[in-house]
């Protein structure tokens, strides 16, 4: 029979999980409400509409984004229907899986569940209201740190269960987004070899396998039912990032130097210096704690931190990385307890660490709509995006592009609408606001799920991955009998869009609103049957 205290336990705990939830999604969905910036916030808005009426990457649009955010928004939009509200939504839940994630990892290894509560609340406030709307850096970053609380709870419960759930997120994490995945995924696996080397459990390794088996299988279906060839999954969403990814590697993480690495990210460093002095501290005093499980849990925790920085840095993205301290504190918390307890200041010093850096992020970052490119913007000046469809009620339209004059921007935007719309021609549409063809329930025709992937394809011309995207560019304009384009300016990086991939006799350039262009396509040899 259960005692009065077990059952005020349970209560209380059941109480945190509805208060987590509850804050997690009210609080993404304000942000994820409030402003945008049309290139990042509108991303998975069309291409989740487009799944969702069966038109899929790799197949019908290059893409280097991850498939899996796209056919979760398609689900979303399925259960919820298409607008907003189901949009943000997406987010939203995500953002309460890492809050409640980080309250069942420390809950999980002993702390005071008001402790628990109080760094997953903080994680909320950090994690996904940055972005707001659904974005490849937070989802990838998101499932990843699940993944290694996986690992974490594999090695301090001893439970086997999460061997088998460790490789289904770290493979849908991948499916996200390659980086930082792939980063934490082989400090991930380096650990494992090193645990099994010293504590061999045939049981764990297979059901480590049987879950990389289940989450493989029901990739290659879904492959297979969307007709998209391995090939072109392979070159889009592998073998053309890479390439990318050289680059940023050469021009964006070096030179290492440490006002980057070490000062701008002062506050992650801070929060990982117990784990690191317990660790250093321990092997000194006993080199067989090399092996411990508790050294390859703060080396995974350690390694995440690094991993998230290194991926901060070769991002073109704004700050969003550090939703990870309330975690790194949490644990710090746990070892405190464990190793200093005579200390108290240092108790103090972690509380106030996780809460000055949430309260200094949270408005630096998210209050002022960094992370959107709106600091300094006056939201005030936001309009109700209902009035270019009703699919957009809730949002308060202020964009980046046009953030002192968000009613002119939107009249403009109602203006191409209503050319578009009344335009009987088989055409495609080029914009960054991918919520056009949503709002007038057509496809786009667009060979880029983002288009300023048409400007780094064409960077060089002599590349396979120009032919090939070209190939796909010019059969969608053939196969689909596309009379004319529309391109609903300004795109990021490049106005030019058919002139890098096109012979100019292929087409007629005409300006016909301030922020509408047309091209009119013509008989010409690149567009011979």
């Amino acid at each position: 029979m259960e005692t009065p205290k077990s059952i005020f336990g349970k209560q209380k705990k059941v109480l945190y999980l509805l208060i987590l939830f509850f804050f997690s999604t009210s609080i993404n969905q304000y942000y994820g409400n409030l402003g945008l910036c049309p290139i990042d916030s509108f991303w998975f808005f069309n291409s989740g509409y487009d799944i969702l009426n069966g038109h899929y990457p790799f197949k019908d649009y290059w893409t280097i984004a991850g498939p899996f955010i796209g056919y979760t928004q398609a689900f979303f939009f399925k259960i919820f229907g298409v607008s907003w509200f189901s949009y943000v939504f997406h987010a939203s839940i995500f953002n309460f899986l890492i809050s409640i994630s980080t309250f069942y990892t420390l809950y999980k290894l002993k702390l005071n569940i008001h402790y628990c509560f109080f760094y997953a609340l903080l994680v909320s406030i950090l994690a996904y209201p940055s972005a707001g709307t659904p974005f490849v850096d937070h989802h990838a970053s998101i499932i990843s740190i699940i993944s290694v609380f996986c690992f974490i709870l594999a090695l301090k419960t001893n439970s086997k269960i999460y061997w088998f759930f460790l490789p289904i997120f770290f493979l849908l994490a991948f499916l996200t987004k390659q980086t930082p995945t792939s980063y934490i995924f082989l400090i991930i696996i380096f650990l494992s070899i090193v645990y099994f080397i010293f504590n061999f459990n045939v049981n764990k390794i297979i059901l480590g396998i049987l879950g990389s088996i289940i989450i493989i299988s029901i990739f290659s279906v879904t492959l297979i039912v969307s007709k998209i060839s391995f090939v072109s999954f392979y070159e889009q969403y592998i073998s053309f990032p890479l390439s990318i990814g050289q680059t940023r590697y050469e021009y964006f993480l070096f030179p290492l130097e440490f006002s980057r690495i070490v000062l701008r990210h002062k506050l992650i460093h801070l929060s990982t210096i117990i784990l690191i002095i317990v660790s250093i501290k321990n092997i000194i005093h006993n080199l067989k704690y090399f092996r411990s499980n508790e050294f390859l849990i703060t080396l995974s925790l350690i390694g995440t931190s690094y991993s998230l920085i290194a991926h901060q840095l070769m991002t073109i993205n704004g700050m969003f990385i550090f939703f990870i301290i309330p975690i790194l504190v949490g644990f710090s918390h746990i070892y405190y307890l464990k190793y200093f307890k005579s200390k108290k200041y240092i108790l103090f010093f972690l509380i106030f660490l996780a809460f000055s850096s949430t309260a200094h992020y949270g408005y630096k970052y998210i209050h002022k709509r960094d992370f959107m490119d709106l600091r300094n913007v006056d939201m005030r000046k936001a309009v109700d995006a209902q009035i270019l469809d009703d699919k957009l009620r809730g949002l308060k339209w202020i964009s980046c592009l046009k953030p002192n004059n968000p009613k002119k921007e939107i009249s403009l935007l109602l203006e191409v609408v209503d050319i578009i719309k009344n335009d009987k021609r088989n055409k495609s549409i080029i914009t960054d606001y991918q919520f056009i063809s949503v709002i007038l329930s057509l496809y786009d025709f667009s060979p880029s799920h983002v288009w300023f992937i048409n400007h780094v394809v064409h960077q060089d011309k002599e590349s396979k991955y120009f032919k090939k995207y070209k190939q796909l560019f010019v059969n969608q304009l053939k196969e689909n009998k596309i009379e004319i384009a529309y391109l609903i300016k300004p795109l990021w990086q490049t106005n030019e869009v058919f002139e890098t991939g096109l012979n100019i006799n292929c087409f007629k350039k005409i300006k016909v609103t301030e922020i509408l262009d047309s091209y009119i396509l013509q008989e010409c040899e690149d567009l011979k049957n």
